[in-house]
């Protein structure tokens, strides 16, 4: 069958990644599963269940990425040579992979709340990519199917942050709001929290890596979420640092008070 007219070599090529995220998602989160499952039979502890699940679902990834897109370069946790870092850097495109998001969650069974990132960057911008939450059985990604967000429930906005240590400007975004924190393990959850309709902000600040968030930022942008930095900025990819400190997911209608609520230059 020929190729529809008015769809592109690029826009099918772009179609392929989407389905290519979101499989690659899924099935390493049912490895994590396996993973899980294998060692708490085995009595291991909650130490060598974050080293295997995180070092096990790399390489696996790893490896799918490079037989699939053996052309594009790859951003993952793991340590980056610098001749693999100039290659990322002169390529527009650049997958960008965390294969277990939560290692805390992930090593406390039965939680659920640990995910799965994989996505593409394309010229910096978020473009596509899937976030499986493995112990859901859920995987949100772009493209066909692509999650729409759902109507607010009524209620004061729910804030959610991590089980320790929430940023200050989540405390000041609940303060001046009159919201209610929610507490929740992994970047990559609590962003799917929000696409859910779960929670409303997702303020996070004191760092992170663009692997944390740019699987979970696509998502997010796809189901029609505000994203940027805590200032109001575009959040930026494949960059020769990835470290990525702030964001902010939220309701688009939200979005402004937000961001006007984190601003501590309004005290």
């Amino acid at each position: 069958m020929a190729d529809s007219p008015t769809m592109s070599s690029s826009d099918l090529g772009i179609a392929d990644d989407h389905a290519l995220a979101a499989r690659l998602a899924t099935e390493a989160g049912r490895l994590l599963l396996d993973i899980r499952a294998e060692l708490a039979a085995a009595g291991a502890d909650a130490a060598e269940l974050k080293v295997e699940g995180d070092r096990r679902a790399n390489a696996w990834l790893m490896e799918q990425l490079r037989a699939e897109r053996p052309h594009d370069p790859i951003l993952s946790e793991e340590r980056e040579r610098p001749e693999a870092a100039a290659a990322r850097l002169g390529s527009a495109r650049a997958w960008i992979v965390d294969p277990l998001d939560g290692t805390r969650e992930f090593s406390e069974p039965p939680r659920s709340d640990w995910a799965v990132h994989v996505a593409l960057s394309v010229d910096g911008v978020a473009t596509l990519g899937a976030v499986a939450l493995p112990a859901l059985g859920v995987t949100l990604a772009t493209g066909p199917g692509a999650p729409t967000l759902p109507p607010r429930a009524d209620g004061p906005p729910r804030i959610i942050v991590s089980r320790s240590r929430p940023p200050a400007e989540a405390l000041q975004i609940r303060d001046r709001l009159g919201g209610v924190l929610v507490e929740m393990g992994s970047a990559g959850a609590k962003a799917m929290a929000v696409v859910r309709g779960e929670a409303d902000i997702y303020p996070h600040s004191g760092g992170q890596y663009e692997w944390d968030s740019c699987a979970p930022v696509a998502v997010a942008l796809a189901a029609g979420l505000w994203c940027s930095r805590l200032d109001g900025s575009p959040l930026r990819y494949n960059n020769a640092d990835p470290y990525l400190p702030d964001l902010l997911i939220c309701r688009p209608e939200m979005a402004a008070a937000a961001l006007e609520a984190a601003d501590w230059s309004n005290d």
